[in-house]
Parts: structure tokens; C-alpha cells; sequence
């Protein structure tokens, strides 16, 4: 078949290529999710893959690594005064520290989490709960 004279548009000819190119390239290497548990040490062990998996050699998505629940993540901007219920008005120039809330902490022993493999390499997506 001649993809660059398909239906006398070149630009469709290799849009199309490059579909089947990718398409192929996907089936190659497909990503798959699965569902694993983090160990007392660290490592990783899937539903998939028997063996456990140490820490520092599968990765983790940025979200997973904020830190502790209760742990300082950020501080608002200084914005003068407003009010703050039950306690009255904020002084002036002062700012409030956000704390990490538990469903924002890292992983940790015991945490049934989503992996996703990409090609060879075991990625924690997310913490799953029921």
C-alpha cells in the first residue's frame, strides 16, 4: 500500500504511518497494571512478579514522596489581614503552615498500592484503598 498517496493527501498518508508505527510499537511493549504490596524493608512485592522487588529499584510517582501525615508540605502566602472563625481577625502579614493530610502521605509497610509496568520497570501509581 502507498501511504504517502493515500487518498491523494500525503499529510493523511503519513499520519497513518505513523499510527501503525506506534500502535506496533505499543503492542511490543505493552503496559500493564497490577496490584502490589509495600514490605516491612521497603520493597515492592506484585501481584505478578514472585520475587520482591528492593526499594530504590522500582520508582514511585512524585505524590508518594511529600512525606509524613502531619509533616510541614507548604506555607500560604503573607496576605495581611482576614478573619478566621471563632478565633476573630488574623493579624496583619502572617501566614497559616499546611500540614500533610493522611490521605497525601507517603507510602509505607503494609500500603496495597497500583503498579503500572512500563516495559521492565515496576512504577507505584497510588495508594488503593477500599
Amino acid at each position: 500500500m502507498d501511504l504517502e498517496g493515500f487518498d491523494g493527501h500525503p499529510g493523511t498518508g503519513r499520519l497513518a504511518k505513523v499510527l501503525c508505527d506506534r500502535i506496533k510499537r505499543e503492542n511490543a511493549h505493552p503496559l500493564d497494571l497490577d496490584f502490589g504490596e509495600i514490605m516491612a524493608n521497603g520493597s515492592l512485592l506484585t501481584n505478578t512478579y514472585p520475587v520482591p522487588i528492593p526499594k530504590g529499584e522500582y520508582s514511585v510517582c512524585r505524590q508518594l514522596t511529600l512525606g509524613e501525615t502531619g509533616e510541614k508540605l507548604t506555607k500560604t502566602k503573607k496576605d495581611g489581614q482576614h478573619p478566621h472563625p471563632g478565633v476573630g481577625q488574623g493579624g496583619s502579614d502572617h501566614e497559616h503552615i499546611v500540614l500533610i493530610p493522611e490521605k497525601m502521605r507517603h507510602i509505607k509497610a503494609g500500603d496495597r498500592v497500583l503498579v503500572a509496568w512500563v516495559e521492565n520497570e515496576a512504577v507505584v501509581v497510588d495508594i488503593v484503598t477500599k
